[in-house]
């Protein structure tokens, strides 16, 4: 991993935070700080730690990945996460959005639709969760780290690159995730087309019955495919990423609490400052005081 310890000093310049590579999708991470678990919210993705490592915690179940494991986002995702530094290294890494019209034409350029177990409509599969970091994925990652310090090579190689990574990562434990979203009958792409809605209108009212529907699933179907695909139940999980969305407002564009809380969907403020506060621990004024620049 060291080569690509060396590549990302290079390339990821900002402390305490991500910033866009020269490609679409693939952003460089830093953290010389050990970052206490918070809770965070992942798009689709792969999200590949060349050193130090990080913990994320989801419903009672813990993931680690570091330089042997990487994760695969299958949904966007709210979970605890936590960042170690090493001791002689920062933490150092790159992510990698998953785009999911090319990640289904390489499936099926791949044949995996019936090669891959399909985990079925009775056992729902956790949709994060690590895989090992084999000789093939760290060397597709070289390369596109390589493509990526030149503005040429990026525009050419990186695209290529990136979906190298995404057949690397179609190749590991993984896969059964990954390849259920591509199969428009079962029940995991179903929730994942649901979740998808709610992402795009997480500040509207949404209840589990017109969510079920839109899922073509019974309620009670519809519900246990959720939680355990996700570990939150769907109106859990919908406050979870109104919160998230209303986190970003406050940090990256100052905006007020009371502000927020409508743009996320709440119509208390009072009751949008003690979820604020009880999912994050720090109140709403706590953290925009936090954000301001010395």
């Amino acid at each position: 991993m060291s080569n690509m310890v060396e590549l990302l000093k290079e390339l990821a310049t900002v402390d305490g935070g991500a910033i866009e590579s020269l490609c679409e999708g693939v952003r460089f991470f830093k953290d010389t700080k050990h970052v206490r678990r918070r809770p965070m919210l992942y798009n689709p993705g792969i999200c590949i730690v060349a050193s130090g490592y990080k913990e994320g915690l989801l419903g009672g179940r813990f993931f680690r990945y570091d330089a042997d494991n990487y994760l695969v986002v299958s949904v966007t995702m709210p979970f605890e996460c936590e960042s170690f530094p090493s001791e002689d290294e920062p933490l150092l890494g790159l992510y990698i959005d998953i785009d999911m019209a090319r990640l289904n034409d390489l499936i099926r350029q791949m044949d995996l639709h019936s090669g891959v177990a399909d985990p079925g409509d009775d056992e729902y599969p956790l949709a994060v969760g690590p895989s090992a970091m084999d000789e093939d994925m760290k060397d597709a990652t070289v390369k596109l780290l390589k493509a990526l310090r030149s503005e040429r090579e990026a525009r050419i190689l990186a695209p290529g690159l990136v979906r190298e990574i995404y057949y690397r990562a179609l190749c590991g434990s993984q896969a059964p995730v990954l390849c259920s979203l591509a199969k428009g009958g079962n029940s995991f792409s179903k929730v994942a087309r649901v979740i998808n809605i709610m992402e795009g209108r997480y500040s509207e009212k949404l209840d589990v019955q017109q969510l079920a529907e839109s899922a073509h699933m019974s309620a009670s179907a519809f519900h246990k495919a959720f939680k355990e695909i996700t570990a939150d139940s769907p109106l859990q999980y919908l406050k979870k990423i109104r919160l998230s969305r209303a986190w970003d407002l406050i940090v990256q564009q100052n905006m007020k609490a009371y502000l927020a809380a409508d743009a996320v969907g709440y119509e208390s403020p009072s009751q949008f400052s003690r979820e604020f506060k009880r999912h994050f621990g720090q109140s709403p004024a706590e953290v925009m005081r936090g954000s301001r620049p010395a």
